[in-house]
Order: structure tokens, then sequence, then C-alpha cells
């Protein structure tokens, strides 16, 4: 497959993303108007938990001028190094053909490596960091819209108790989920306006403390942090744990560079988020300094009085759409591992008839939907999810950094000193975000491990069973051209019409033709073997798609290729056939499928435990007539025992 880098291997091969950034100003100020609504809500939502959770709770810091300045200069640090640095000058620019995100970049890097042991890492590396996002989906909508409600206690704790809070956090999560098969297209045109009045209002209430005490602004220098730690010392580090919460959604960032382009995504950061979140934290500093006791809910706090139940919707509503962005963001993450070959094939559905990455996964939103309200009903408040909240997004980050090694050493071809130096950097603070993070596994952290853990066994599993599955039908397997030779040699009665009989391996003779021959003693006129094939890149040109060869006697093998951002066709795409002729009606076509009963068995392979779990998602897989989209009537499956 084509590299995403220039053949000089040393910079990006284009700076256009997804086919959005345009010359065209207009068009990248509203993508990145639109950006605010889907890239940045999950990190436009820190304000309203993180500053809290370093001064409030049972390890808290004392509220004095040292802890205070010393967590802000942390923030500051954080959000310019990891956000700013890191992720928008650097990792943006880790496109797969202008799509962006963790299996992206492991489709990019897996086929390029030299050896065995490299694409494995590679493989295990994309997988854990998938799953640990799979994790953050479930966990972000219980901790924004929990840590949004809780505000109503600041009006009265003996009428909005921690049950009656839990059961609003609900109701709110159970509309939001049932909302999902509708879809956001509409919806999602409100969120970058809504947003952009989120983030202003966070500078606007930022700026009102500040200038009631603007020496907090002095927490920009880095000695304020140095500081922090030599007064704190462990604690101090232990910290670091909290503070990570500034930074939660950075992954989105790269995430959704397909869908915005990074020119929009950049100008939405530096014109907007930044400066916003900058200056409401700093507000938060102000305030704590000034009235310590507002320790319990700062960002609440800083509003009027009259002000805190507008406050409470408002803060509910961008929670909302945090957690929305989070979860179709968790049903494109599906849609890649699908097709790549990492998950069993799943029902989706289009929300959209103009924009094909609006999709709903019932069972993606079903299985995120019970999570989080298990985690709102387990947890109970906003500051016990907390420690189960970093410890995921510091896996995948310190994924993403291993992985953007691999990028720029053996793909941009940078020298090894300069690559280990900068990924060297990055992973020290993702290290050390990381290790304050550990302490948390005993207190809520070990959701996030035994998800993540889980979900990669799901998809490790379905990856070795497809492999092994693949090498014993192989093994088995005639080629086509010994098995029509065979044939001619007693040929069998021949109908009119056309047969695509579908196979993994279009070089072999599927089973499907096989027995259909064994039993029926019939062939159609023609008989075309169809593979369907997953490329590592996000989209497939059309002049690409289709490949086609004539193997005599009627029989033709035909390969299509779609990218892992694609949902196959191949009805649509089999009019492009030149053997079919011109005007066919595809109505006439007979579809043979496999349907293969799998067999857990003590051969070598696969653990028993992981043949049988292979054998029941296979079970359970969307049926390839959905999948393909094949007529279910012009479909005719044929079934065979294989073991494993």
């Amino acid at each position: 497959m084509p590299s995403a880098v220039e053949a000089s291997g040393g910079e990006p091969a284009s700076p256009v993303h997804g086919g959005h950034d345009s010359a065209d100003p207009r068009r990248w100020k509203l993508l990145a108007l639109a950006a605010l609504g889907v890239v940045y809500g999950d990190i436009g939502t820190s304000p309203l938990y993180s500053v809290r959770e370093c001064f409030h709770g049972s390890h808290a810091l004392a509220v004095n001028e040292t802890n205070v300045l010393g967590v802000l200069s942390l923030i500051f640090w954080a959000l310019t190094l990891v956000i700013a640095v890191k992720y928008l000058v650097f990792i943006l620019r880790a496109d797969n053909h202008g799509e962006g995100g963790i299996l992206a970049l492991m489709a990019l890097l897996a086929p390029a490596g030299r050896g065995i042991s490299r694409r494995t890492w590679v493989v295990v590396l994309g997988l854990f960091g998938a799953a640990f996002l799979y994790a953050d989906g479930m966990i972000t909508p219980a901790i924004s819209v929990l840590s949004a409600v809780e505000g109503l206690r600041l009006a009265s704790e003996d009428i909005f108790q921690t049950w009656f809070v839990e059961i609003i956090a609900v109701v709110i999560l159970l509309g939001l989920f049932r909302l999902q098969s509708r879809g956001t297209a509409k919806v999602g045109a409100l969120f970058g306006p809504f947003m952009l009045f989120w983030f202003l209002l966070l500078a606007a209430l930022g700026v009102w403390h500040i200038l009631e005490m603007p020496s907090v602004l002095s927490a920009i220098n880095p000695l304020y942090a140095f500081h922090f730690f030599v007064e704190n010392g462990v604690t101090g580090f232990l910290i670091l744990g909290t503070v990570f919460l500034v930074v939660t959604g950075g992954e989105a960032l790269y995430a959704d560079i397909g869908h915005f382009g990074v020119l929009p995504i950049r100008a939405s950061w530096f014109a907007v988020v930044f400066p916003s979140l900058l200056l409401n934290y700093f507000g938060q500093g102000s305030l704590l300094l000034r009235h310590p006791e507002a320790a319990i809910h700062p960002l609440f706090e800083m509003a009027p009085d009259w002000a805190l139940y507008p406050m409470v919707v408002i803060a509910t509503l961008a929670a909302v759409m945090a957690s929305q962005a989070v979860i179709t963001g968790s049903f494109s993450l599906t849609l890649q591992a699908i097709q790549l070959g990492y998950c069993p094939r799943l029902r989706i559905e289009h929300t959209s008839s103009d924009q094909k990455g609006q999709i709903y996964i019932p069972a993606v939103n079903r299985s995120l939907m019970i999570a989080a309200i298990a985690l709102v009903l387990g947890f109970q408040s906003s500051s016990n999810l907390a420690a189960a909240y970093g410890i995921a997004i510091t896996i995948t980050m310190v994924v993403t950094t291993l992985l953007f090694y691999v990028l720029i050493h053996h793909h941009w071809k940078w020298p090894t000193w300069v690559a280990v130096l900068f990924a060297g950097f990055f992973l020290g603070i993702d290290l050390s975000f990381f290790g304050a993070n550990l302490l948390k596994i005993f207190h809520g952290g070990w959701f996030p491990l035994v998800i993540a853990a889980a979900i990669y066994v799901l998809m490790s599993t379905w990856q070795d069973g497809r492999r092994l599955l693949a090498e014993r039908l192989r093994a088995s397997m005639l080629s086509t051209e010994l098995f029509v030779a065979e044939i001619m040699v007693n040929p069998p009665i021949r109908v009119p019409g056309v047969a695509v009989f579908m196979s993994g391996n279009p070089m072999g003779t599927p089973l499907a033709l096989r027995q259909n021959v064994a039993h029926n003693h019939v062939l159609h006129d023609r008989s075309i073997i169809l593979g369907v094939q997953t490329a590592e890149a996000p989209h497939v040109p059309d002049e690409q798609r289709l490949e086609t060869e004539e193997i005599g006697e009627g029989f033709y093998r035909a390969t299509l290729r779609y990218g892992f951002m694609e949902e196959p066709d191949v009805p649509a795409d089999l009019t492009k056939l030149e053997c079919l002729g011109a005007g066919f009606d595809l109505k006439k076509v007979s579809y043979y499928l496999g349907r293969e009963t799998l067999l857990a068995t003590p051969r070598s392979g696969m653990y028993m435990w992981r043949e049988s779990l292979f054998s029941f998602l296979s079970r359970n897989a969307q049926p390839a007539t959905l999948f393909f989209h094949l007529p279910p009537e012009q479909v005719v499956e044929i079934g065979a025992q294989v073991e494993l």
C-alpha cells in the first residue's frame, strides 16, 4: 500500500488531511466551529472536576499559596506540552491518508514492519490502546454528567442528596444513549455554537476572578511547579494523577482529523479552547486563594449565586455534548476494528443519508450505556470516578507516543538520536502521569484495566481465530485452476445465470463451490470467485476497487478492496465487472456463502477456551449477507463443520 509519507521518508506526504484543509477561509472556519463541539467536548468539561479533585476530598492538598500556584503551574505546562506541542504540533501530522486515531496509526505501521516481532508489538500496542479508548468511552459520560449535576448540591444538600443526584444523572444518561439511534447530524449542528458559548463563559468567569487577584498569573513560571514538588515530596508527585485530568480528551484531537482536518482543529485550540481553559483554571486558583472553602466545587462557586441553576444546566448540556463525542468516537473505532479484522461483524446503521460517517452501532451503544449507568451507581460521585478516569487515558497516551516513535524513526527516517530524544521527552511526561495514577488502581483504577483487558482478549482472539480458521481452510483447499480442470473431465450440468461465490481466499476453491458441485451436480454459465479485502488505508480509490481475472471455462476470479473507514457494498461494486456485460440485471445473480460451524479441538493453534470464545463470537456475528449488503432472497448458504 502507498505510504503516508513521501518517498524521501522525511516528512508527511501532504498537509491536507481528510480533504478538509481547504484554502477557503470560510470553510475551515466553519469546520473549526464544528470541531469545538465534537473534538473539544471532553477536554472542555475538565474544569468541572480537575482543580476540585486537587483540593477537595480525602487526599486533598491544603489550600495555600504554594499549592495553588504550584498546581496552576502544572496545569499550564501540562496543557502546553502534552496538548499544544505533542498533539497539536506533532501527533496530528501522523495521519493515515487523512485519517487519525490509534487503529489508523497501527494499520499504517504494522504492514511496514520488517520483522515479525516489530509487527507483533505494533499490533499489540494498537489493540491495547484501542481497548483503553473503549474504557474511556464508558467513564467519560458518567463522570462528565455526574460532575455537572453535582452542582445542584451547592443549592441545597438536603434536597439534592447523593441518591437523588445519581437518579438525575442516570435519567440524563438514559436519554443520551436512547437518542443515539436517531443520529447526531441535526443535533451536531448545534454542538459547535453551544461549545463556543461554553468556552467563552469559562473565559469570562476566569477573567472576572483573575482581576480580583492578578498575581495568580505568575504561576506560568515553571519554578512554582518545582517549589510545589519540593514542598510536597511524594504527595506532590501523586497529585500529578489529578492534574492529568486537564488533558483528558487529547486522543480525540488525533482521532478526528479525518472529519475536520488539521487546520480547523489547530485553529479551534489556539484561538478559543487553550486561552479559555487557562483563564478559567487561573480564575479558579484566584478564587481558592481568596476563599479556600470554595474547593468543594470551584467552577460553580465562580458564578454569582443567582446564576447557579443556569450554570448547572449549561454545564450539564456541555457534559452531554462531551459524552456524545466519545460515544460516536466509539462507533467509528468499532467500524475500523471490524474492517481491520479485530472485531466480529456487528449491525451498523446509517443515521444520515448525506454523511457517511454518521453511524450507529446498537451493540456498542448498549454496552456503553450499561457501563456508564453502573459506574454512576457504583462509584456514586465524580470524585470517586476521577480515580478510574486518569489511568485509561495515560496508558493510551503512552501507546500513542511509542507508536509515534516507530513512525518518526522507521517511516520519516529521523536520525535515531533525534527520534529517541524526542520520544523519550514526551514518554517521560506520559510515564510520570501514569506513575502518579498507579495508586488509583485500588480506588477505582482497576475498572478501566479490567475492561481494557477483556476487550483486548476479545479483539486478539478474533484476530487469531480468523487466522487459524484461514489456515484450516487453506490446508484442505484446492486451487481454482486445478478444480476447474478436474470437473471439466466430467462436466456438470450448466444452467443460465451468474453465481458469485464469496471466499476469504479467492486463489482457492470456496467450500460452497465444491459442495454445490458435489451435491447438486450443477454450475452456472458464469461463476465468479469473489474475495473482499480491507486495505491499510482508510479509503480505496474507485480505480483500485476491483481486480478481475479470467480463469477459463466460465470461471472468473475477482477481488474487491475497501478502506478501513468504508463499508463494503458488494452488489453495487459488482456492476463494474466486465464479464457481466452492459445492462446486466443484478437481480439474476445468485450469491453462495459458506457457513462454517466451528469446533474447538485440542489441536495446536489456540487454547481451547480461546477457540470456544472465537466460535461463540463467530456464531453471534452479523451475518455476511447483511454486512456485504447482499439481497437475502438471492443468497444461498452452504454449511460445513471446521475443526479448529
